[in-house]
Order: structure tokens, then sequence, then C-alpha cells
């Protein structure tokens, strides 16, 4: 969370909010977002089409990569069940 954030949510996983953030850093570098002016993980400074942006990409990569888990883990049950069935 940033600095100066005033709420009461406490994350589920822990060890997601290191991950979470530098995954934020990488997409603001992709969309090529300043991260200049971010101070000690305080993005106030920047637009509020900037943070969307930021926000958006990184839920759109989300959820791709659950999607591609997803086929991934069909793929494999399909694929294991078949083995099954016709072995």
């Amino acid at each position: 969370m940033g600095r100066g954030a005033n709420t009461t949510n406490k994350p589920l996983i822990w060890g997601a909010v290191g991950a979470l953030d530098q995954f934020k850093y990488e997409v603001a570098n992709e969309l090529g977002v300043d991260t200049n002016k971010i101070k000690d993980g305080y993005w106030g400074e920047l637009s509020s089409r900037e943070c969307g942006s930021v926000g958006g990409h990184m839920v759109r990569r989300m959820i791709a990569a659950a999607e591609q888990s997803l086929i991934d883990q069909t793929t494999t049950n399909v694929k294991a069940a078949f083995r099954e069935n016709f072995s």
C-alpha cells in the first residue's frame, strides 16, 4: 500500500505484498511512467491516468496468467484422463 493510504485492509498473504509492489513498478516501467516521481512508495505525484493505467495493466496481466494456468491445468487433466482410459 502506498504511504498515506488510510485503510484497514490487511493482505491475505504477506509474501505477496512485495511481489505485487515489484510487479507494479515493472508494469509502470513498461508503460513508460516516470517512476522518478515516486518517492518512498508514494505515488501521489503521478496523475490519476498514469496510476490507473498501471493498475489496469496489472489486472489484465494477472487475468491472462490465471487463464493460462487454468488452460494448463485442464490440458494436464485431460491428458491424464486420456492416458488412463486408453492405455
